[in-house]
């Protein structure tokens, strides 16, 4: 059965515009990157017989713009830019302008097989980012005050970073509050977060994370779910050589909030998390490894509870 033509776009975003190309054809075209430039780009893509899309993540500038396709009706394929970077050096290109970005872009989209395209997020779960990435913000701003608080021994000045770091705290826990309100207005994300927080250790800050940052966990293998929060091992091998798998990749954050409640929890909070992180130091594993394996077990853990629906059990068995 011949395989239907995919028709890709590719799009080169900036703060104010973006550059659109279209794959195999001399295509090329800017507009605003406003409600005006989105609408026209996607009634132009339409008119083209576009349905797929490429967009290099910028970190926000192209938020607008997905929104407003798959709102049209396209496939859009938000791409790392190590993607892009990768496939540029494949192709041996140099030149580098917004048009050829496009167009380079357009061509990744085009080589992805739908095996490799994701299913587009919950619709929800953007803004719902948007708050917990403020939330996590305003925790590293109270651990650089803290950081910056060491050096001063004036009065004057302690006083005003002691009162900057009371106010954040305070605005954190009414944040937080405010987040957790928004999941638990929804039935399945609030079975999601308290699923997640029958496990020992996990807390707001994790069970806000896989709640929002991780809807994929539940639905996919233990090693997927490793991957995707960056803990699986990579092998490195070579020749004769066999290098020390090291762990690589993933969401940043997620990772963040995962080995932080690992940590903890294979130190005093977590009776099968300490009993594993014990194993493993008796076995010569270095702290840091064995920190490691257990944040890829506290995964494995959350995808097994997500998975089956049922609040995790605690082993009453001793270790």
């Amino acid at each position: 059965m011949k395989q239907a033509v995919v028709k890709a776009a590719g799009i080169d975003m900036s703060k104010a515009k973006f550059d659109v190309a279209v794959h195999g054809s001399v295509e090329v075209f800017s507009a605003s990157n406003a409600g005006e430039g989105h609408r026209q780009t996607a009634e132009h893509l339409a008119r083209l017989g576009v349905t797929r899309v490429g967009v290099e993540a910028t970190g926000h500038y192209e938020a607008g713009l997905v929104v407003c396709l798959r709102a049209a009706g396209f496939t859009v394929v938000v791409l790392d830019p190590a993607q892009v970077h990768g496939y540029r050096k494949f192709k041996k290109k140099r030149a580098k302008t917004d048009k050829i970005d496009a167009i380079l872009i357009a061509a990744v989209t085009a080589a992805l097989s739908e095996e490799e395209i994701h299913q587009a997020p919950d619709s929800r779960l953007a803004p719902l980012a948007e708050h917990l990435t403020l939330i996590d913000q305003m925790v590293e701003d109270i651990a650089r005050l803290k950081t910056r608080r060491d050096r001063f021994s004036d009065k004057e000045c302690l006083g005003w970073l002691e009162s900057e770091i009371d106010r954040l705290k305070k605005q954190l826990k009414q944040e937080r509050g405010k987040l957790i309100g928004k999941v638990m207005a929804h039935a399945d994300l609030k079975q999601r977060y308290e699923l997640a927080q029958s496990i020992p250790c996990v807390g707001e800050g994790l069970a806000l994370a896989v709640v929002i940052r991780m809807p994929e966990l539940g639905h996919m293998s233990r090693e997927q779910a490793s991957a995707l929060v960056g803990v699986a091992p990579f092998t490195v091998e070579s020749g004769d050589h066999a290098g020390e798998r090291r762990i690589a990749g993933g969401r940043a954050r997620v990772r963040k909030a995962f080995f932080m409640a690992a940590f903890s929890g294979c130190h005093q909070w977590n009776r099968d998390l300490q009993a594993f992180y014990d194993r493993l130091c008796e076995r010569g594993k270095h702290a840091k490894t064995a920190v490691i394996a257990c944040t890829r077990k506290l995964v494995v853990m959350l995808n097994a509870v997500l998975a089956r629906g049922t609040p995790w059990v605690e082993k009453t068995s001793a270790p």
